[in-house]
């Protein structure tokens, strides 16, 4: 950053100077016309947008597409199966379209940043009050803020008066910052410290102010936050990564294989029928087996089963805005979350109150006549609005809701005990003071700073006696006010006194002097009830939960204590980092050292992208929570972005790949589980489908190199219609294994084939092979036919056929437990499985009926033919059975 652009640590007239402004009279109407041609509208810009056509095409790109595409022409021009083709060119389609949904949805995040532009601002221009457009203003305009606006640019303070802004969508600090306009001497202030810096996009809740704007549009923080959204990279999910990996390795076997069975046919069968029209038959099977072999349907099997778990998701209170998110969220082995909104509730709220020389929680009950209580509530700018809704500063509106709590009448006593005089909040001597009706006299109800506060005491009441304060008394008022501030609570002290009558000039000199000591009161905007338990079960599963905020690191590492992310005992200078102390590490040192920081305070938008990188760096799946306009990059950088519905600004929830409907980080935990539940079960669609298919290329393979007849390509094509579709569907829709979320992370190195899946494919696909071949063989040798070689051989490639079916719908049963076994109660539970497998072997076994023999060139099998053929699916499931029993004994050992 130039030295020039430090506004914070320049004095007023050095930035006049340098903006060629000035502060009483601003700029002239003709210079801001220039600077606004010259500097451009105080908006923000985009990337340019591709048009849906180009955004349409780029569906087509994908390696795994092209090869279906090729599929499908080979499958309707070769082998004349226009259905086949069509269904292919439907799924294409789809995922073209749904991927073109999802891309548009996305650059949302950019158009909600735009539309936060607050519409109208003050300024100065040639000494005269303007009201003009936000987009209007210039570097170098003098801009008046009061309560309620919207900070419309980047300003450097000049004069403030009590005020206070809300930045938490910038810096996540949840408090109003207290702004001033004095000079901060040091070097790098971290954003959420410029205390008088006053920036876009943020919200005045108190006081007034005039400044001179020192940044606009795209040069403004939020500006900033825009530009790394617009450079952000897409990164790939594990899901696209994995199934791109796929579709190379299985494309590549397959026509290697499919080259192979075409050669080798050619060789065998030489001269068994003419050249031409072995050409052409070797040609049709192969094509047959490379259509038959590829998983065309796999990536709509995967879309319906990412649907179906986003519906789920859904019932959870997790909306998915992007269908790979489902998968990514189970694979996750950091939680980067915001605390603010996300692990807190983003409400102060009283948690210690002291008086009688005692500390007290917030559930005792405390009388409406003690003097803290009446302090608190006097002494406060709170509006209370019909129904209850309080409106006002955060740390004023949680006393009036501690003493709704405590079951006192506040209107009552405001309306019995009204405001006379007031001596309003000063930043300087951080006391807020009013004078109210008391009787025949008038009760004086001070808060403030502590310290402060103690300057002005002279005496202290405790149990309605009120004596001289000692040194001693004081000791121990600051002794608590220490340790509740070690607690991360932001302390007030509270003090009265009673007059007899209303002052002529109210002034911190009269008002606020020889006061009686009523007590403190600590607040915090404490953790959500469920997100310690969310914590913990996330990390029974192998996830870390990293906090990232903008408050203050005390703040910060009390709340990541209290909820589990700080573990007892643990060094918290070490674990704890700020932002600034962030920027000081290279990225190859963060990189090897990300491991041991668990809380991350008052950082910037580029810290925690910084944050995320450093994870990914290390091969870890992140998913980063957040609700801020400060989020909305990291948000984007993450593995899986996760937006809050209810607190979240647009720019999050835009930015997110998931939002959360209740904003309850125990919905994560919830979330990851499906996905889990997602990953597991599209590994086992794979598992079936793959294996059936190995199942099917060797059986071809074999029949060719052995010189036996071999599968028909409608048969082929036909299996495969029957067995790749419901069954694997239906893979997809089973239930949460139990002790899913006690497995570690599977990590990013992980695919469809880890976890003893490769090795399942390749024996499940060489048994299915032998036990065909066996059938085949079987057939040789019963049934009516025997002595009969041309029917003999006919029965016994329709036996092959019908086993090559059955055999691939009794495996679908082996595939819903990859290493368990299937004979346990669970094995049932899914209904839409039990009826997918009865209707696919019913669709199977209808190739029998008279009429379609012909169709599919088969024989009608005999009562003994039949029971060859069930035995050999029996046989399937029962060696697999075998197989699985060693390697759990194998794994215990």
């Amino acid at each position: 950053m130039a030295l020039k652009e430090k506004y914070y640590a320049q004095d007023i007239s050095q930035i006049e100077k340098e903006l060629n402004t000035s502060l009483d009279n601003g700029l002239t109407d003709d210079e801001a016309k220039k600077r606004l041609a010259t500097e451009g509208p105080n908006s923000l810009a985009s990337k340019k947008k591709r048009s849906m056509f180009m955004r349409f095409i780029d569906q087509f790109k994908d390696f795994m597409i092209i090869v279906l595409i090729v599929a499908a022409v080979l499958s309707g021009v070769v082998a004349n199966e226009w259905t086949d083709a069509a269904i292919i060119m439907i799924v294409v389609l789809l995922n073209a379209i749904l991927g073109v949904i999802q891309e548009a949805r996305s650059e949302a995040a950019i158009d909600a940043l735009k539309e936060m532009s607050t519409p109208n601002a003050h300024v100065r221009r040639g000494g005269a009050i303007l009201e003009i457009p936000s987009t209007d203003i210039v570097p170098g305009d003098v801009v008046l803020l009061e309560a309620g606006d919207v900070v419309p640019a980047d300003m450097r303070l000049a004069k403030t008066a009590s005020l206070k802004v809300e930045e938490s969508a910038l810096t996540g600090e949840s408090v109003p910052v207290e702004k001033d306009s004095d000079i901060l001497k040091a070097d790098d202030v971290a954003l959420g410290d410029r205390v008088n810096m006053a920036y876009a996009n943020t919200n005045v809740t108190y006081g007034r102010a005039e400044g001179i704007v020192v940044g606009t549009g795209m040069k403004t923080e939020v500006g900033k936050i825009a530009t790394m959204l617009n450079n952000a990279d897409e990164t790939a999910t594990p899901l696209k990564e994995n199934l791109n990996q796929l579709g190379k390795t299985l494309t590549i076997m397959i026509l290697a294989i499919c080259v192979i069975v075409f050669v080798v046919g050619m060789f065998t069968k030489q001269g068994s029928e003419p050249t031409n029209k072995l050409i052409i038959d070797m040609f049709l099977v192969a094509v047959s087996l490379a259509v038959a072999a590829i998983p065309e349907g796999l990536p709509a099997i995967v879309t319906i089963i990412l649907a179906l778990g986003t519906q789920t998701m859904a019932k959870h209170r997790a909306i998915v805005r992007k269908l790979p998110a489902v998968e990514t969220l189970g694979a996750t082995d950091i939680i980067c979350s915001d605390k603010t909104g996300t692990l807190t509730q983003n409400q102060m709220t009283v948690e210690k109150v002291y008086y009688d020389g005692e500390l007290h929680n917030d559930e005792e009950a405390v009388k409406v006549d003690n003097p803290a209580m009446m302090a608190m509530i006097l002494a406060n700018d709170t509006k209370i609005e019909d129904g209850g809704r309080l409106l006002g500063d955060p740390t004023e509106t949680a006393l009036i809701q501690y003493a709704f709590d405590q079951n006192v009448k506040v209107e009552d006593l405001l309306k019995k005990d009204s405001r006379v005089q007031e001596v309003p909040f000063d930043s300087e001597r951080k006391l807020m003071s009013t004078v109210n009706h008391y009787g025949d006299k008038f009760f004086v109800a001070v808060k403030g700073a502590p310290d402060e506060l103690l300057k002005r005491v002279t005496k202290i009441e405790k149990k309605g006696q009120v004596t001289p304060i000692s040194d001693s008394e004081k000791e121990n008022i600051l002794a608590s006010n220490k340790n509740m501030a070690e607690q991360a609570l932001r302390v007030l002290g509270l003090a009265y006194k009673v007059v007899d009558k209303a002052y002529d000039d109210p002034t911190t000199n009269n008002v606020e002097q020889d006061l009686i000591f009523a007590g403190l009161v600590g607040m915090i905007d404490p953790e959500r009830p469920e997100a310690k338990a969310a914590v913990a079960e996330a990390k029974s599963a192998g996830i870390r939960t990293v906090m990232i905020t903008g408050d203050h690191q005390i703040t910060a590492a009390a709340i990541a204590s209290r909820l589990g992310i700080l573990e007892a005992g643990s060094d918290k200078d070490k674990s704890v980092i700020t932002g600034a102390e962030l920027d000081k590490l290279s990225d190859d040192y963060f990189n090897k050292h990300v491991q041991d920081y668990s809380v991350y305070a008052r950082v910037s938008p580029e810290n925690k992208v910084r944050i995320v990188k450093a994870w990914q760096a290390n091969n870890k799946i992140v998913a980063m929570t957040g609700d801020g306009v400060n989020d909305a990059p990291s948000l984007k950088q993450a593995d899986i972005g996760i937006g809050m519905g209810i607190t979240g600004t647009e720019v999050s929830k835009g930015a997110a790949d998931m939002v959360l409907a209740d904003d309850n980080f125990a919905t994560i935990v919830e979330a990851i589980k499906q996905g889990r539940k997602v990953f597991a079960n599209i590994q086992k669609a794979i598992l079936y489908l793959m294996s059936c298919n190995v199942g099917e290329v060797l059986t071809v393979f074999m029949m060719t190199m052995l010189g036996w007849d071999i599968l028909m390509p409608v048969q082929l094509l036909w299996i495969n219609l029957v067995t790749d579709t419901l069954p694997a569907i239906a893979l997809g829709v089973e239930p949460v294994e139990p002790g899913i979320m006690k497995k570690k992370p599977r990590g990013r190195k992980s695919n469809f084939f880890s976890g003893g899946v490769a090795s399942s494919i390749i024996y499940q696909g060489i048994l299915e092979g032998i036990l065909v071949l066996g059938a085949y063989q079987f057939g040789l040798h019963v049934g009516p036919h025997v002595g009969n070689a041309a029917m003999q051989h006919a029965d016994a490639l329709t036996m092959a056929f019908l086993t090559l079916g059955l055999i691939q719908l009794f495996h679908a049963f082996n595939s819903k437990f990859i290493h368990k076994s299937i004979f346990r109660g669970q094995t049932f539970e899914n209904k839409w499985f039990n009826g997918a497998i009865i209707i696919s072997a019913l669709v199977m076994a209808a190739v029998e009926i008279p009429f379609l023999t012909k169709i599919f060139d088969v024989t009608e099998l005999d009562g003994m033919q039949w029971l060859v053929v069930i035995i050999a699916g029996l046989l399937m499931i029962i060696i697999v059975e075998i197989v699985k029993f060693f390697e759990r004994r194998t794994a215990r050992k």
